[in-house]
């Protein structure tokens, strides 16, 4: 009976997998709204009450693809419980905080601002869209509150400069409008914008150096 367990936890691994994978190119393809769920269960090969029951309904479907796509993988670890997080905590040098962030910044932006960007134009005309894409920017909030407090805390902000102060000013260097800026209109490739942002963080939120 174990084994009988452990094989059809697996299973409901893999088809929850596959349903996030085929979602995600669903919803980069056809957008939100364009999206429905016969679609993706059609896709992945399993049936509409299969995910309802996995997963949930369509915007908790969008959410677990985001949340994978944020992380890179489908382990239930969230974000501040990861080793990245703890890296950035351990390091002494804020400088080399920043530079980790921002290679963060290049590794996971492709995969997750694009479905940001189509959540926040279905937010527009949807309210269970809206409702998550509001959701999904709090998150964003409380992580960027936890980074400036952490720099707070090691006393390396800049002189004059609040926590709250530090707070917005990563909130707004990791909107996803600096990707739809920068990428998608400017051509900018991802390397270029990570080196952007991580220059940007330690100049306006770091003392001067020398």
């Amino acid at each position: 009976r174990r084994y009988n367990a452990t094989s059809r936890r697996d299973q409901a691994l893999r088809s929850r997998e596959a349903i996030l994978r085929h979602a995600h190119r669903l919803f980069v393809q056809h957008g939100y709204v364009g999206t429905t769920m016969a679609a993706i269960a059609a896709d992945a090969g399993v049936s509409v009450e299969t995910i309802y029951k996995s997963i949930g309904n369509k915007p908790a479907v969008l959410k677990a693809v985001l949340d994978v796509a944020i992380v890179g993988d489908h382990a239930a670890v969230p974000m501040l419980a990861r080793p990245l997080v703890a890296q950035l905590r351990a390091e002494p040098d804020p400088r080399k905080v920043f530079v980790r962030y921002g290679q963060h910044v290049a590794e996971s932006w492709p995969r997750q601002v694009p479905l940001q960007l189509l959540l926040r134009t279905a937010a527009t005309v949807d309210a269970e869209a809206r409702e998550l894409w509001q959701a999904v920017q709090n998150e964003r909030l409380v992580g960027m509150s936890a980074f400036a407090e952490d720099l707070a805390q090691r006393g390396t902000l800049r002189a004059g400069l609040s926590v709250d102060e530090a707070r917005d000013i990563l909130w707004a260097l990791t909107a996803p409008e600096q990707y739809e800026v920068l990428v998608v209109q400017r051509g900018w490739p991802m390397h270029r914008v990570a080196a952007f942002i991580t220059d940007a963080m330690i100049g306006t939120l770091l003392p001067a150096s020398g």
